[in-house]
């Protein structure tokens, strides 16, 4: 996960979703779109999988699971966030493989979501993934915008 360009360090992160991926600030909810959670990227889901985007820890599971956080073998923590206002569905639609303090490697199934039924109770269905403690100085940027397969490279930090 760790490479070296021109002797700086750079971290590069896979898509945990399928869809059409976009940056963070394009996301319709302003608390992520503005990066008050942290930086990161958005992608609008094709699908209803959703993978381990890098080996690691489960760190917890929101009761109503429509998030969860993890944290890398290397110590960066992210969450994973599905659909905009989804803690209002009080878990339905949803289904979790893990649970907090469980290891997972990249591609391990974490959940899925019913697409359809999120789409017609929620604001949005945008996914989100959000590095909630980067080091300062430290920024998101996309590799490429638009179609995205889930383990597929999306972001770098650096």
């Amino acid at each position: 996960m760790l490479g070296s360009l021109f002797g700086k360090k750079k971290d590069v992160f896979a898509s945990p979703f399928t869809g059409r991926l976009c940056s963070i600030t394009e996301t319709p909810d302003e608390a992520f779109a503005e990066k008050m959670n942290g930086d990161g990227f958005m992608v609008e889901p094709s699908d209803g999988d959703v993978f381990a985007p890098a080996d690691g820890t489960v760190s917890f599971v929101f009761e109503t699971r429509h998030a969860m956080g993890l944290t890398t073998k290397d110590g960066l923590e992210y969450l994973l966030h599905i659909g905009i206002d989804t803690v209002k569905l009080q878990g339905k639609g949803f289904t979790v493989f893990v649970e907090e303090g469980q290891s997972v490697k990249k591609g391990d199934k974490l959940m899925t979501f019913d697409t359809a039924y999120v789409k017609a109770n929620a604001p949005s269905d945008a996914c989100l993934c959000v590095f909630s403690d980067l080091p300062e100085g430290k920024e998101v940027f996309l590799l490429k915008t638009g179609g995205v397969k889930a383990l597929e490279d999306a972001a770098e930090i650096r």
